[in-house]
């Protein structure tokens, strides 16, 4: 199918999106890294999401989901086939101590929402910079709290575009886990219950938790969040700090002087450079401390040297 068909179609398809093609990605990643995208789809609705995929299974067109692009680094050479962005899927509203959000806003943006309204559950969430659709995909979590500790239903869609309402219980939250994960489901929405609080209560916790974070992360710099998962009985920035690499650096990319769990963009780095220095971080620590790191972090594309004939 070639460009001019598959432009057409979407364009007759879609009621409220926004179609670019060759976009580059760097431009919706914490990283500031990322070739470009074939297509690249921004959807304003749930309809429209769900006819993506529907078009998209029926013509073999490859897919990928992309939300505020904060815990993902995308490869130099970008990405084949459609991704779509789901940022505009941004509805927030409240009933009854429950807050439904779409998959695209900032779980920033709940967090404080859910303050406002003296509803606690979700302080933990004041300073995770992902999108709910994110949060929900690798269940979330800081400073001892979860996504799945207060997360009611949400709403996803398959591959074919079929939607469905998976409850707490169906999701298999675990650590950086989910069945969205497991069998590539979009979010699109997220129903979060949560219980009434003291207002000076959440104020007060939140504002510890804010602290804690801007004095120990490097905010200052793009970064695409905590790079590694903790390995059991020990803290991947620990053993980072301790092997001697913080401020090592490959290309533009370094692991932080502020905390050695994150690695930050420094001077034009590109996603080959942070791949090359999550290797070689990896396997420096394997070797001095014997402990193999999980990346947390995911990486997603093709490299610039790889690069394969486009999708359309």
């Amino acid at each position: 199918m070639n460009h001019t068909q598959i432009e057409r179609d979407l364009k007759s398809l879609l009621n409220h999106s926004e179609i670019k093609f060759y976009e580059p990605l760097k431009k919706y990643t914490y990283t500031r890294t990322g070739g470009p995208a074939d297509i690249h789809i921004t959807v304003h609705d749930i309809e429209d999401a769900s006819r993506v995929l529907q078009y998209s299974h029926k013509n073999g067109i490859p897919v990928t989901y992309l939300g505020n692009g904060s815990n993902i680094i995308i490869r130099d050479g970008g990405i084949r086939g459609i991704v779509l962005n789901l940022l505009e899927l941004d509805d927030l509203h409240e009933s009854e101590n429950v807050i439904t959000a779409g998959s695209g806003r900032a779980i920033i943006d709940v967090s404080n929402y859910a303050r406002d309204l003296s509803l606690s559950g979700l302080e933990f969430a004041c300073g995770i910079p992902g999108s709910v659709g994110g949060a929900v995909y690798m269940n979330a979590g800081a400073y001892g709290g979860e996504v799945k500790d207060c997360l009611l239903e949400v709403t996803v869609l398959d591959e074919t575009g079929e939607r469905t309402v998976l409850s707490n219980a169906d999701l298999g939250l675990d650590y950086r886990k989910s069945v969205v994960q497991d069998n590539g489901y979009v979010v699109v929405e997220a129903k979060f219950k949560l219980e009434p609080g003291e207002i000076a209560d959440i104020e007060r916790s939140m504002a510890d938790l804010t602290e804690r974070r801007e004095t120990k992360q490097p905010l200052e710099f793009p970064s695409c969040g905590s790079v590694f998962q903790r390995p059991p009985g020990n803290f991947a920035g620990k053993l980072i700090q301790e092997a001697g690499l913080q401020g090592y650096r490959i290309g533009g990319v370094e692991v932080s002087k502020k905390h050695a769990g994150f690695m930050v963009n420094v001077d034009q780095g590109t996603a080959g450079d942070y791949e090359a220095l999550i290797e070689y971080v990896q396997d420096t620590v394997n070797h001095r401390f014997g402990v193999q790191l999980n990346r947390e972090v995911r990486i997603i594309g093709e490299p610039l040297h790889r690069r394969s004939e486009r999708q359309i």
